[in-house]
């Protein structure tokens, strides 16, 4: 049977995946890639790189990738790292587009949102504080992650899927141009050996290799610590206190699944449960109020936990045997400038690139967010296609995106003494999150963003709003008190706009451009809800010069009277929940 007799027998399917082959090679051969030992090569075995060499096999299954670990797995399952805690974007990305829903449900926790619990009574008794949190679980799924656990699975399923692997320090990086290829050094034990790719990317965490040879780094202004450790064995909030009416709070679930915060003015401690039967436990604090040096030993945790957290400190104390490591890290926070050049074919995905801050636990869905962009302009260039416009427009976009992101952190760390102004930063938060980022995720329009450049305005536009409500949020925190009227914030369940956020996000849109419009002027709204409560509360103020002058700061304001003017206009058709904006005047 001659050539076109057997093609003829072929379905269209397989036609066209032999012709999608075809083209494949050819473009390879075209590109420079046939003449490379792999396509790809990422250096660095953390979740970051493992994710990116999975997602870039699935995506396309004759991509030669290489990964270059520095440590042989498996790994210790309860990996001695900061990020065991996912939200709704890379709990959609490790699920759903990397296929481990099975992995999820069988060997991690699931998670019941953030709870946080503001500094009251001495910190001595969880009931007499201020909690923060949703009483039922949300619908889409996320996870509390043991990252060796993860890791493991992780690179179990990379050597399934034919990514090559090979133990060893990267000593150098020669960056080709003009399509010669990189040459990679890799040192594994006393020999060293060199291996050529048409793409590098970066996974190698706080190494930083590619940002370090080509003068990447970037100081971005959050000046924040850590340090943490883990315990071996369950450390149970909800287990602080036998108080009935604190325990009926909660409609289902129970506090341990949640992400745990203990709240003070310029810091927070997590505690989170894992899967493994260990809690993790962590202090951040920003050195404006918290000195690095107060902390950075066990010692000094442990004391430091003693003064600002004593009920936490004596439940710690109970397990003192059962401390397994300590870890810190100072001035945690950084970015590059730049994170994708697709004319010279390198790009830096997870902590090699940039990490914001743990608080909401946003590290994991910048991998997410960053290795979808990786993937999509490597198989583009592999395919044949030009994709330097392309990698320029999703580097900006990513850019933008860290950068205001990195303004929910930066400089708000003195309102996490505020419970009033940080539960409503918190809902707002979440709900700006959910509108935005987790339903532009979840309908896989990052990657669409260079095909359509006139979507670009109406992100932009939504990225100004998040900027002026973080700033609204220190100006609102300079005139408001400490107290509270509540004892109990529920974010989430009777909140009809959190709900309705949280459902759009759920799933690929079939109205997309409707929905992302309705999800705009839903959270103006929200955010002209907010800004009009507070103003119309502290326009009675008239004793307080300093309290007066923000106030009419507010009234100069264009952009806040334009959100007051839409709220106004929504409430009156499309109304929303109200009193949940707290102020510390409703509790006289």
């Amino acid at each position: 049977m001659d050539v076109q007799s057997q093609l003829s027998q072929l379905s269209s399917e397989a036609r066209e995946a032999l012709a999608r082959k075809i083209k494949s090679r050819l473009s390879a051969a075209g590109s420079g890639s046939a003449g490379t030992d792999h396509d790809v090569s990422i250096v660095g075995g953390g979740v970051a790189a493992l994710t990116l060499a999975l997602e870039l096999r699935s995506a396309r299954p004759d991509t030669r990738v290489l990964i270059v670990e520095p440590t042989p797995h498996p790994v210790a399952e309860i990996t001695h790292t900061v990020g065991e805690s996912t939200v709704e974007v890379s709990a959609h990305y490790l699920r759903d587009r990397l296929g481990m829903a099975d992995h999820l449900r069988d060997s991690q926790i699931r998670k019941m949102g953030l709870r946080m619990f503001f500094s009251g009574a001495g910190n001595t008794d969880i009931t007499q504080r201020v909690e923060l949190g949703s009483s039922t679980f949300t619908s889409q799924t996320t996870y509390q992650i043991d990252r060796g656990r993860l890791e493991n699975e992780l690179h179990r399923r990379c050597v399934a899927a034919g990514v090559d692997m090979v133990v060893g320090r990267v000593r150098s990086i020669d960056v080709g141009s003009d399509d010669t290829p990189h040459t990679l050094s890799i040192q594994s034990d006393d020999a060293v050996t060199r291996t050529t790719a048409r793409w590098v990317v970066d996974a190698s965490g706080r190494n930083r290799t590619l940002p370090r040879e080509l003068n990447l780094k970037r100081d971005n202004g959050h000046a924040c610590n850590a340090a943490w450790f883990r315990v071996a064995a369950e450390i149970n909030v909800g287990q602080w206190s036998d108080d009935p009416a604190w325990h009926a709070r909660l409609d289902e679930g129970d506090r341990s699944f949640s992400t745990n915060h203990l709240m003070g003015e310029g810091y927070w401690v997590w505690l989170i449960r894992l899967a493994s039967g260990a809690t993790s436990v962590g202090i951040v604090a920003d050195p404006a109020f918290h000195a690095f040096d107060g902390f950075n030993t066990l010692a000094k945790a442990k004391a430091w936990l003693a003064e600002h957290e004593p009920q936490c400190a004596s439940e710690v104390a109970k397990y003192d045997d059962l401390i397994m490591d300590f870890r810190v890290m100072k001035h945690y926070s950084h970015t590059v400038t730049k994170a994708f050049d697709g004319r010279d074919r390198w790009g830096v995905t997870g902590d090699a690139g940039v990490f914001l801050d743990p608080l909401y636990s946003s590290g994991l869905d910048l991998v997410a967010i960053g290795n979808g962009l990786l993937t999509d302009m490597i198989g583009r260039d592999l395919d044949g296609e030009e994709v330097v416009a392309r990698s320029a427009i999703s580097d900006s976009l990513f850019r933008s995106l860290t950068d205001m992101w990195l303004n929910i952190y930066r400089d708000q760390y003195v309102l996490m003494g505020s419970p009033t102004v940080m539960s409503a930063k918190v809902i707002w938060d979440i709900a700006f999150y959910w509108g935005f980022v987790g339903f532009l995720y979840s309908n896989d329009r990052f990657t669409r963003v260079a095909d359509d450049p006139a979507f670009v305005p109406h992100l932009q536009g939504l990225i100004d709003l998040s900027n002026r409500m973080q700033a609204f949020f220190r100006e609102w925190a300079a005139v408001e008190g400490a107290g509270s009227p509540v004892d109990f914030v529920d974010l989430y369940s009777p909140l009809d706009f959190m709900v309705t956020l949280h459902h759009a996000m759920i799933g690929e849109s079939e109205r997309f451009d409707d929905e992302f419009d309705a999800n705009a002027r839903l959270l103006r709204q929200v955010a002209g809800q907010m800004i009009d409560t507070v103003l119309a509360e502290k326009s009675s103020n008239y004793s307080d010069d300093g309290v007066m002058a923000q106030v009419q700061a507010w009234q100069r304001d264009g952009l806040v009277r334009d959100l007051r003017s839409i709220y106004r206009q929504e409430q009156s058709t499309n109304p929303i929940s109200t009193d949940w904006v707290l102020s510390t005047a409703l509790a006289h």
